[in-house]
């Protein structure tokens, strides 16, 4: 029988850290450290929660006493719980389409720098994929700041706009991230017009990860006529919508450094939730509902998981 998930142990701060900046992120916002990791298995479903109160600010400080699971609308006992950080394994996905040329891609560079450097902690792992009509592994799972400015220096748009494949790409390495919590941010500025696979293929996967999903929308004029395209919003909003996520507008792309920024800000400041299910394994979609009872609070998170029975259990 599997044994109960370690306790829950705040770390403050780690040494060696390259940006002092991050340094400073870790003393504000502890991370959990703990020998199991806070995974969903046939014992145990792990559900990540995004709250804020009436005034739409991120409420953080939430006891287990308030919150309120659902298992296809039946409540179902809290087991795990902790408002301290979990470390977070990012992936991020940057179109390098031609529609990005110039002012764009520079500005999406700089923002994706920052949000890897200086927003997120030290702890956490990431991995960049840029994409036009397929996508590219930039680097894989990786904590070392070295390199990132040379990769995302180097990117030149062109080509066209494959957005579905390059989150059905990346969600392999979602699956074997090296850290508790995941999550992936897309930045487009563009509707999919190139991929092999449509948004009915993609559904299944999207359903099965246990990852935040964000996207970034640049909904700006292009100078260039030939290469303008509108960015689909309603499309982006149904890709993050089911994961807990959600699609941020910017009609800027200097606004991408406040809109990473935000994110960055509800993945620092989340909650993880657990329980037991009362249908483990069973291979069927059970949907979830995570709620917190008190009046004016809001909790984003996974609509529903398929109970896939791990290989090894019993």
């Amino acid at each position: 029988m599997k044994a109960p998930i370690a306790a829950l142990v705040v770390a403050l701060a780690c040494a060696g850290i390259a940006s002092l900046a991050r340094v400073a992120l870790v003393a504000q916002t502890p991370v959990v450290q703990n020998d199991q990791r806070l995974r969903s298995s046939v014992e145990v479903t792990v559900v990540t929660a995004t709250v804020r109160d009436a005034d739409g600010k991120l409420a953080v400080d939430l006891p287990r006493e308030a919150f309120e699971m659902f298992e296809d609308g039946k409540p179902v006992a809290i087991t795990q719980f902790t408002n301290e950080r979990v470390p977070l394994g990012l992936g991020l996905l940057l179109d390098i389409s031609e529609s990005m040329f110039g002012r764009k891609i520079k500005d999406a560079g700089n923002a994706v720098e920052r949000f890897l450097l200086e927003l997120l902690a030290p702890t956490d792992a990431f991995f960049v994929m840029a994409f036009n009509h397929q996508p590219r592994l930039l680097f894989g799972w990786k904590t070392d700041p070295t390199g990132v400015h040379e990769s995302l220096a180097k990117l030149y748009p062109t080509g066209s706009t494959a957005i579905y494949d390059a989150i059905s790409a990346s969600i392999p390495y979602l699956d074997h991230r090296p850290r508790e919590r995941a999550a992936l941010v897309l930045i487009t500025d563009g509707e999919d017009r190139a991929s092999d696979i449509t948004l009915h293929d993609l559904r299944p996967a999207l359903v099965r990860t246990d990852a935040f999903v964000y996207a970034i929308a640049i909904d700006m004029p292009s100078p260039n006529a030939a290469i303008s395209q509108q960015v689909n919003v309603a499309t982006l909003n149904e890709i993050t919508n089911q994961s807990g996520g959600r699609t941020e507008v910017v009609r800027d792309s200097a606004d991408l450094q406040t809109a990473t920024a935000n994110i960055a800000d509800e993945l620092n400041h989340q909650y993880v939730l657990g329980y037991s299910s009362p249908t483990p394994g069973d291979g069927k979609y059970h949907t979830i509902r995570v709620r917190v009872n008190r009046d004016g609070y809001k909790v984003r998170a996974r609509a529903g998981y398929v109970a896939i029975r791990r290989s090894g259990s019993r």
